[in-house]
């Protein structure tokens, strides 16, 4: 299978194609785009990668775009591409979180539990069950970073994934087991993405949506 991995959820991003089964993934290449270009940049990119390995277009098997937490302007920008590549032609999407893919990275087995910095003082918190394999969502939320404190507490998780430092040290006052790695991008979206498209946990285009965690500005401002 033939698959394109898409990451538009920070201040940078990228694509990388890549391939495989359920035996194996290769990546074929990767390449990045520089924040506040990605509507403009994305689909010439794309078409660069294509040509640089010597693929068609038509030959992408399906898409693991990262769905969120994240940028909503980049969010918006990479998944309306991929809903218009879907749509033309006929691929399956498995949308990945980033949350999901910080527990992906652990091998400790049980609870594990993700977060990154949303910003405004609050956390993006994710608790995942990890066995073997398999990563399963228990839940995510956005909390201020005394709820995610208490909640890191509460989980019991034998496990925290960050990839920011600041996070990592407001944790390790709590006596939590961190584990910090750089931002995982498209290739681990990739990856991820690989497993869901083999076992069918894909989206139609119409119900592909970002998993932004935190309402607009806009939408809070409309509610009151």
């Amino acid at each position: 299978m033939l698959l394109l991995g898409i990451d538009t959820s920070g201040k940078s991003g990228g694509l990388t194609l890549a391939e495989g089964d359920r035996e194996s993934f290769q990546v074929l290449g990767s390449a990045s785009i520089a924040g506040g270009t990605f509507s403009a940049q994305l689909i010439p990119t794309l078409a660069t990668l294509l040509h640089q390995h010597g693929r068609l277009i038509s030959s992408i098997d399906g898409f693991a775009p990262i769905s969120g937490p994240g940028s909503f302007t980049g969010l918006r920008v990479g998944l309306s591409a991929v809903k218009g590549l879907a749509e033309i032609l006929k691929k399956p999407i498995a949308p990945v979180s980033l949350l999901e893919v910080l527990a992906a990275l652990s091998s400790t087995q049980g609870k594990v539990a993700t977060a990154l910095d949303a910003g405004r003082e609050e956390v993006f918190f994710g608790l995942y069950l990890r066995d073997n394999a398999q990563t399963r969502k228990l839940g995510e939320q956005l909390l201020t970073r005394n709820q995610f404190l208490q909640e890191l507490c509460n989980s019991e998780a034998a496990l925290l994934v960050t990839s920011d430092h600041s996070i990592a040290t407001i944790a390790a006052e709590r006596g939590v087991t961190i584990r910090e790695v750089e931002r995982p991008g498209s290739e681990a979206a990739a990856r991820i993405g690989l497993g869901k498209l083999l076992a069918g946990e894909t989206v139609s285009v119409e119900a592909l949506d970002a998993n932004y965690i935190r309402r607009s500005d806009a939408e809070i401002a409309f509610k009151c």
